[in-house]
């Protein structure tokens, strides 16, 4: 016990930024080239069952580098907590900072952050009084794990179909029937099987990493209840996972490791929700735990008078991600996440703010969007780029750097939702989202494409109300997407009007077929395959409760929805020809190719009006033969179509047609397909989608 008070302090490395444990003590280095001075806080590790606290104050001529304060202490080990007090020089220091006498700062480098092991509601005590305290502090850790023969699985993006989901939200429910703790990495592990059922190959996980739930100062004025930062947007550390999503919190980084091993021998890809546009520390009226206490002027846009802060995310700061230092922490924490967890991908939220220069300026080609697409570390993971922001600045087809980066498409969300609603001037809209967005892309694995995602309506909900009800996040109903596009199928919100219902199921199946038979990589939002509902509220990030959790009694309850949605994913995947890594050929002697028609064969109507469209899809040389019949008819009344002549032999049978009841809405097979009475023709219902595939008789 006396190594914990007779510690030896030396001079220690620059490099690598962090706390490093090394065969006999722990290296820390943090970048400031504002303080004036720094001091490195040490606690004993908890079982010590000691309120030891060793306060070690780094000298600029032996303990900094350039702008880099380092130290080596020898003697201690894992699982040492430690923070950093920083002061500056008064005549330089930003009035807006609130550093406290005491204040404790994270370190940004932190791989874990002891603090606040369990998910809680707000407490009494003021956010800036328990960043103040040094309630939350940096972990000393080391990779100990045995991942044996793991490795991110490199999947192809025309392979891949994406399933979106919350972490907390897929097993909190009491019908989750779990045996881990509700909401964790190890529930979450549970589920796989599920997952493996319903198809998909990848898992986008909304943030992971350290937020705070409990900062949320709002109440539901309906009930009086809490709200919470449910989402977890508001990224406290880049590095470190959310030790409220273990089962064992003193075990986090071990059970978030065996969650990813065990998703990877499902065959399952695991992305990350990455938020590197703004941080909790908000604008200059929040709190001050990290970036803007070692270094405010080079983590944040601030504006010219370098009173405020540029406000691009919405969220009250925007992180100066192109200054080189601060692309060095963006690109070491992605390295670390996939060299340490074998992550495969990462979406990155509002995207378009990482080319933003330090005055905020819209940058041709941003030094770190380059960096992240050429870095050799990172050179076969997923880039997926939520490709606007909060500002108006709006990229989607136009994101730099294509050769790496896909795209969530938000043209595909908005153009099939209008055709399929009954809109005019959808239909060349349709043509490409169909093609994998051409008009956007130099190639269609790039176009993620997505009909619903965790912001905005759920697809039950899509059909279901022409409004969103907002009223239980606190604003007034003021927050949200007012634009929606969506279509109630005749009467707003819950209804026991059989007609409607039929309608919506009808909508759902009609959306669910156009996403998985199109061109690109298909994203699905977990609760879309049975009917998940979140009664018109279409923001609700701040909703921990069952209005946000999966309800796991829907996979029953709506079994032909959740049926169809499998049989979709399933064909996608058996089928080459819906995944194509080029685009399709408008020339029949081009293998595959398209061929677009009307009510009228090679007759399509891409006129204003048009509501109806027919295509013909087929690859017939060589090993590998397809031909399918694609119709969509989102016009409110019956129409019949005309159908391609087959080669002798051939006939046409039906796959899908979502008027139909279940099971014969969707084909469990190919052999389970129904040959058409009619070979000519085939007869539409209003608001339908039908999938022929022809086959040797």
């Amino acid at each position: 016990m006396n190594t914990i008070y007779n510690l030896e302090i030396q001079r220690g490395y620059p490099l690598p930024l962090g706390a490093t444990l090394l065969p006999n003590g722990v290296n820390f280095a943090v970048f400031s080239s504002s303080a004036s001075s720094v001091s490195l806080v040490l606690f004993a590790p908890r079982e010590y069952r000691s309120e030891f606290r060793r306060e070690i104050r780094l000298r600029s001529r032996i303990h900094r580098t350039g702008h880099i304060w380092h130290v080596f202490v020898a003697g201690i080990g894992i699982d040492w907590e430690y923070a950093y007090h920083v002061a500056y020089d008064p005549n330089h220091a930003p009035s807006f900072l609130h550093l406290e006498r005491e204040q404790l700062l994270l370190d940004p480098y932190a791989k874990l952050i002891q603090g606040r092991p369990e998910w809680s509601v707000p407490q009494q005590a003021s956010r800036r009084r328990i960043f103040a305290s040094g309630v939350r502090r940096g972990v000393v850790v080391a990779d100990h794990y045995a991942w044996e023969a793991d490795r991110p699985l490199h999947r192809p993006y025309a392979e891949t179909v994406i399933y979106e989901l919350h972490v907390r939200g897929f097993t909190r429910h009491p019908s989750a029937q779990v045996n881990a703790k509700a909401g964790t990495f190890a529930a979450l592990t549970e589920k796989i099987p599920y997952l493996q059922q319903l198809g998909v190959t990848a898992v986008e996980l909304l943030p992971i990493h350290e937020f705070d739930e409990a900062e949320n100062p709002r109440r539901n004025p309906q009930n009086g209840a809490f709200l919470a930062n449910y989402w977890g947007y508001s990224s406290i550390n880049w590095f470190a996972p959310k030790l409220s999503y273990a089962d064992n919190p003193q075990q986090v980084l071990n059970e978030l490791k065996s969650m990813v091993k065990a998703f990877h021998c499902a065959g399952i890809e695991v992305f990350l929700d990455v938020v590197f546009n703004h941080t909790a520390e908000g604008d200059q009226h929040g709190v001050t735990f990290s970036l803007k206490g070692f270094d405010n002027e080079v983590y944040y846009l601030l504006t010219k008078d370098k009173t405020a802060y540029l406000n691009y995310s919405g969220c009250g700061n925007t992180i100066n991600a192109n200054h080189p230092v601060v692309s060095d922490l963006i690109i070491d924490c992605l390295r670390y996440w996939v060299l340490e967890m074998h992550i495969d991908g990462f979406r990155f939220d509002l995207a378009s703010i990482l080319c933003r220069g330090q005055q905020g300026e819209v940058l041709p080609l941003p030094p770190l969007i380059q960096r992240i697409a050429q870095d050799p570390i990172l050179a076969q993971t997923k880039l997926i780029a939520e490709a606007w922001d909060a500002a108006g600045l709006y990229q989607v087809g136009q994101f730099p750097c294509p050769q790496r980066w896909a795209e969530w498409n938000g043209r595909f969300r908005d153009d099939i939702r209008r055709f399929l609603k009954g809109d005019g001037g959808q239909i060349m809209g349709l043509k490409n989202r169909l093609m994998g967005s051409p008009d956007l892309y130099h190639a269609p694995w790039r176009s993620i494409n997505f009909i619903t995602s965790h912001d905005g309506f759920t697809l039950h909900d899509l059909v279901s109300y022409n409004q969103k009800y907002n009223e239980a996040n606190g604003e007034n109903n003021q927050d949200g997407d007012s634009h929606n596009n969506s279509w109630n199928c005749g009467q707003e919100g819950e209804t026991i009007n059989t007609r409607i219902i039929q309608l919506r199921q009808r909508q759902m199946k009609n959306f669910l077929a156009l996403l998985f038979l199109s061109q690109g990589t298909p994203m699905l939002v977990a609760g879309d395959e049975c009917g998940r509902t979140q009664l018109g509220n279409n923001n609700a990030y701040c909703q921990d409760n069952e209005i946000s959790w999966f309800h796991w009694q829907l996979v029953e309850k709506n079994a032909d929805l959740w049926r169809f949605c499998q049989q979709l994913i399933l064909l996608r995947r058996h089928e080459t020809l819906f995944q194509q890594n080029q685009f399709l050929s408008e020339h029949h002697r081009h293998v595959p190719h398209v061929q677009w028609h009307g009510v009228k064969l090679s007759c399509p109507d891409w006129s204003w009006e048009s509501r109806s469209l027919a295509l013909q899809l087929r690859s017939d040389e060589g090993y590998y033969a397809a031909h399918y019949y694609l119709i969509i008819n989102a016009f409110w009344d019956n129409l019949t179509f005309e159908l391609p002549p087959l080669p002798s032999r051939q006939s046409w049978y039906r796959f899908i047609d979502t008027y139909l009841s279940a099971p014969e809405d969707i084909a469990a097979s190919l052999q389970e397909t129904v040959r058409l009475t009619q070979q000519d023709h085939y007869a539409v219902s209003g608001r339908s989608v039908v999938l022929l595939v022809a086959r040797t008789e």
